[in-house]
């Protein structure tokens, strides 16, 4: 049985020497110094690592805190700056969500300390909200995510398979959590899991836990946590519209609010389904591309077939605007492969030109 206040302690003590350092993080050392988390940051990148890795969080939040120091900075941003930067983060509802939470924040004049005044913020659900509490409030909030389901279902080898088995591993986790020191504990399970309480093959011989570990002394660490097989993605298809006008302008329209890429300026195109009907946005001679721009979202693939056309001034069309000096890199992943595709046709040389 595990003994879950030494394992605690353990961990802890492991912690102290071997923290990551990370640009949002105040380590033990600092900690110990007198220096407090800043609440903005730790929620920031909570928000930035959902569904993204740290190696991937790193420069994102390097340009964000550059930018928008403080939340109050951010609440003043605008919409279509915030988008921009946070192109390849993912879903867009949680650009929006951060920016409705930011401003929130700034008109209270600073973030709640506990969890439960946490979530009701925009954009904040419940492991967030512990996040923050215990990270940069330290109340006793169990923080549970991915690396810490996976250091807890081999601490106790909890044999049933996600995702049944979250309600079960959060209640042992919250066994594990101490009252003393919550943040860093969170923090010490989440770098267990990351560098040696790893998906394959767990380094368990350097394991600050090895002696409290139900599944190594069992031996079956490595097949823990098991997973109920995942059903496949289906894929859906559409055809992208990418016009380029005589002086050079793209044709762009902002999509609608709601749903995915919610308010983000993107290429006319049809519905994403199983068979697309054509839906050109303006009369032209449209020449399809050999090959499909491939990107998936959580639920499923998609596969987009890419038309361009040239127009000349003074073509006026039905959806979107043409967009003088406009820049790509405010386009979302899936549409920034879309004019990838089409410059690798050639569509941006000038006629006549090899």
């Amino acid at each position: 049985m595990c003994d879950e206040t030494e394992a605690s302690a353990a961990l802890l003590r492991w912690y102290d020497g071997a923290a990551r350092v990370l640009p949002w993080r105040v380590g033990p050392a600092e900690r110990a110094a007198g220096q407090r988390p800043d609440p903005y940051r730790v929620w920031l990148s909570e928000v930035m690592l959902q569904q993204t890795t740290v190696a991937a969080v790193k420069g994102y939040f390097h340009r964000f805190t550059t930018r928008w120091p403080d939340v109050q900075a951010l609440a003043g941003a605008q919409d279509a700056h915030v988008m921009a930067e946070w192109a390849g983060l993912g879903y867009y509802a949680r650009a929006r969500n951060l920016l409705a939470c930011a401003r929130q924040v700034a008109a209270m004049g600073a973030f709640p300390d506990t969890a439960t005044a946490l979530r009701a913020l925009p954009g904040i659900g419940a492991y967030t909200a512990a996040a923050v509490a215990a990270i940069a409030f330290d109340r006793a909030e169990t923080v549970v995510d991915g690396n810490v389901e996976r250091v807890t279902a081999r601490l106790f080898a909890e044999e049933t398979p996600l995702p049944g088995a979250k309600p079960r591993l959060a209640r042992l986790a919250a066994r594990l959590t101490p009252r003393d020191r919550p943040g860093d504990f969170a923090q010490a399970m989440m770098d267990l899991g990351a560098t040696v309480c790893t998906p394959r093959r767990p380094a368990c011989a350097t394991c600050p836990l090895a002696g409290f570990c139900a599944a190594l002394a069992q031996g079956i660490a490595a097949d823990l946590p098991r997973k109920t097989p995942k059903k496949p993605k289906p894929t859906r298809r559409g055809i992208a519209y990418v016009a380029l006008r005589a002086d050079g302008a793209p044709l762009v329209e902002t999509r609608p609010p709601r749903g995915l890429l919610g308010g983000m300026p993107g290429f006319p195109g049809t519905d994403w389904v199983e068979d697309p009907a054509p839906a050109p946005p303006l009369s032209a001679d449209w020449r399809l591309l050999d090959g499909t721009v491939r990107h998936s979202f959580t639920h499923f693939h998609l596969d987009l077939t890419v038309a361009l056309a040239r127009v000349p001034l003074g073509h006026l069309p039905e959806r979107g605007a043409f967009r003088p000096g406009f820049d790509p890199s405010s386009l979302p992943t899936v549409m920034r492969k879309v004019w990838d595709h089409a410059a690798m046709d050639g569509l941006f040389r000038a006629d006549g030109d090899a």
